[in-house]
């Protein structure tokens, strides 16, 4: 993108108030986001009730996971610290009076836990939702695709996890924005390479179903988003998208932002009038 054509709002930041982000700091993102000229934040803090069993040996062994397990080690994500939220994001939004600051929740599999993510959503209020499948069933539980993939073959993964989508998009309308749709890439085993093109049918599938249920599609920055899903996205009637980095720290907020916004552009979807609005379909 040239200079005539601004930063969009980074929609899907993580703070301290995200169960997986100890050195993520709201006042710090600010901060970052104002230095580098970004229009808007959403604060999209980590709302899951879906426990899973950390992988303690392999590739996908993390101390940062296994620190956070429980004794039966899994993963049981703490309750949300509603409170303290909301009066940081009025804190911030007092000290960065130039940068206008969403908040917002992050709602993992929130079709599996409606009462649960209901009772938080009515302590809001929450400027943006966004949806997140981060998990599947498996051995009698639950894993994330990482703890699956050792498992089941790489396809197999990817093609149960398109297909979760749409009971995601149908079995929950809390949420505006479906993020990361290509989240089990980003722990692709290798040394095939991942190819999009290989899952089309199961991508279309879900990208139809998320556009019929009148979501947004997030452009997740973290692994940048192949192009051929976001065309797919616009041939199977998807109106709008957003942008997030997914940064659990405050210098990765932004991060390939630039490059998103410039693909978007060439698919079809334009900035609204305001910044922190969604991007809308243009052709």
């Amino acid at each position: 993108m040239d200079h005539e054509h601004p930063l969009p709002a980074d929609s899907h930041v993580h703070s301290e108030y995200s169960w997986d982000a100890p050195l993520g700091s709201m006042e710090r993102a600010c901060a970052r986001a104002v230095e580098l000229g970004l229009p808007a934040i959403a604060f999209t803090e980590h709302l899951d009730h879906t426990a899973w069993p950390v992988p303690t040996e392999g590739p996908y062994a993390d101390q940062r996971l296994l620190d956070a397990a429980g004794p039966d080690g899994r993963i049981t994500p703490p309750p949300f610290d509603t409170r303290g939220y909301l009066a940081s994001i009025e804190r911030c939004r007092d000290r960065f009076p130039t940068l206008t600051i969403l908040s917002g929740l992050e709602v993992g599999e929130p079709h599996w836990h409606r009462d649960a993510v209901a009772a938080v959503l009515a302590e809001g209020p929450f400027d943006r939702v966004i949806g997140s499948l981060h998990c599947l069933p498996h051995n009698g539980g639950y894993a994330e695709p990482f703890g699956i993939f050792p498992d089941r073959p790489n396809a197999d993964v990817v093609r149960d996890y398109l297909r979760e989508i749409p009971n995601l998009v149908t079995g929950s309308d809390v949420f505006e924005v479906l993020t990361h749709i290509d989240y089990p890439i980003r722990h692709w085993p290798g040394p095939e390479r991942f190819d999009p093109r290989d899952f089309e049918e199961e991508f279309r599938d879900a990208l139809r179903a998320t556009a019929r249920a009148g979501r947004a599609l997030e452009i997740n920055t973290r692994l940048p988003m192949d192009r051929l899903i976001l065309t797919w996205w616009h041939q199977e009637g998807g109106e709008a998208v957003s942008f997030g980095s997914d940064a659990h720290v405050p210098e990765a907020v932004a991060n390939g932002l630039r490059e998103a916004a410039a693909m978007a552009e060439a698919c079809g979807f334009r900035a609204g009038r305001r910044p922190y609005e969604l991007w809308g379909r243009v052709s």
